[in-house]
């Protein structure tokens, strides 16, 4: 997703949950539409600590095997923004956290946005990450070469 859309979202989701409220509330009452936000609210976190379980269970035993469970935490990430979407007030919101508690629909997700990660190792410096870019030069002294004392004749000491 281009950053460009981000203001745009934090525009049009809160816009989107105002109109709900309000065709929502005039058509069953106010205290039943806040009835129904608590409501959703609780059945998310529910779902997040159950699923949530479920999955923790399912990665230790990929770990156990010797697997890296790279499904398993991309799923991770999205049941926990499906908590985080259901227990935000909004009727748009908690249908797209209920919708990320559908592991069939997280796969299409995941497949979707598969291709439009790039994933870099941690242990790789930046100039590793870019090519064109110069390396710094290592230095390694053997024991012979290196003193721990003060060298008078040092520009950095503080005699000088």
């Amino acid at each position: 997703m281009p950053f460009s859309l981000i203001p745009f979202l934090l525009l049009a989701i809160p816009l989107a949950e105002i109109g709900v409220f309000i065709a929502v509330g005039s058509q069953i009452g106010v205290f039943a539409t806040l009835g129904m936000v608590v409501l959703t609210a609780v059945i998310g976190s529910v779902l997040l600590r159950v699923q949530g379980f479920g999955l923790l269970t399912r990665m230790r035993a990929e770990l156990d095997g010797g697997n890296i469970p790279g499904r398993d935490l991309v799923h991770g990430v999205m049941i926990l923004m499906a908590g985080v979407l259901l227990l935000t007030p909004g009727f748009v919101t908690d249908t797209l956290g209920f919708l990320l508690f559908v592991p069939v629909f997280r796969d299409g997700v995941w497949r979707f946005a598969r291709d439009r990660i790039r994933i870099v190792p941690a242990g790789m410096h930046r100039q590793e990450r870019h090519p064109g870019a110069q390396r710094a030069q290592t230095i390694d002294l053997s024991d012979d070469e290196y003193t721990g004392g003060k060298n008078p004749e040092s520009p950095w000491s503080e005699g000088n």
